[in-house]
């Protein structure tokens, strides 16, 4: 009797005359696939902004970073990407490098929503030229951000401690639309941080009347009423919050602290 003899499956498949084994390929991921279109089309600036969001939407940063830098190394006037590198930067928290970048999208062409975001940006960094942004545009008619330039002037005053002036302000962007959630977190944080907890509470649960899944306002209702002594109401205000963004990771801690698993 003949000995069997037993051959790799690949192997074998190899040696077979439709040699199928030759239509096994490798499976590449996406970010190779797109590299690979970006090697074939290598002007194509849609491309590469793909390449970017995607590892930026995987949380690779730096990768992302990098992407929007080399299309930059090579066209320093591109005012898109100096915005997408600053939102990249900002996520990033790298708060210094997204405020150069931001500058430098607006010297090359200063759209109304990049100016925007620089003027929050220097109000959370307590730079008074938020305030000249926020003058310049409500100067600027066909900006059309009257609400989003007394914001920023709010959110400024707010972060230098002027809690009292800021709540004016936010209550005048509410009052130009009062579905600006925006304004209704500040002004309830304002409060909060003013020590004023059932004020901010009023506050807040109006904004979550207007907009019944604004987890934030879930969230900042259970701060304050954790400095109400009401840790019963807070935790279903977290646990609310958390069912409109179950990753809302203060959320989750603040229920860690009062004893509940989340």
């Amino acid at each position: 009797m003949k000995k069997i003899i037993y051959l790799p499956l690949l192997w074998i498949a190899a040696c077979q005359p439709n040699e199928k084994a030759a239509e096994i390929s490798v499976v590449k991921t996406p970010d190779q696939q797109m590299t690979d279109a970006i090697k074939t089309y290598p002007d194509s600036s849609l491309l590469k902004e793909n390449l970017a969001q995607y590892y930026r939407e995987n949380n690779k940063y730096g990768l992302a970073i990098s992407v929007v830098s080399d299309v930059l190394a090579k066209d320093s006037g591109n005012a898109r990407f100096w915005d997408i590198k600053a939102t990249l930067q900002l996520e990033n928290g790298d708060t210094v490098a997204a405020v150069r970048s931001f500058e430098k999208s607006i010297d090359l062409n200063p759209l109304p929503e990049v100016v925007i975001s620089l003027g929050v940006l220097y109000a959370q960094t307590r730079n008074p030229l938020a305030l000249g942004i926020a003058d310049g545009l409500m100067q600027a008619s066909k900006a059309a951000a009257e609400k989003e330039a007394l914001f920023i002037k709010g959110l400024y005053y707010s972060y230098i401690g002027d809690k009292s002036k800021a709540v004016t302000l936010f209550d005048q962007c509410i009052a130009l639309n009062y579905t600006f959630m925006e304004a209704h977190r500040e002004k309830g944080v304002a409060l909060y941080e003013a020590e004023k907890y059932e004020e901010a509470y009023k506050a807040l649960d109006k904004a979550v009347t207007i907009q019944n899944n604004f987890d934030e306002g879930y969230y900042f209702m259970g701060r304050c009423l954790e400095k109400l002594n009401k840790p019963v109401e807070a935790i279903q205000m977290y646990e609310r919050a958390l069912l409109y963004d179950p990753n809302y990771i203060e959320a989750k801690n603040a229920l860690a602290k009062l004893g509940v698993k989340s």
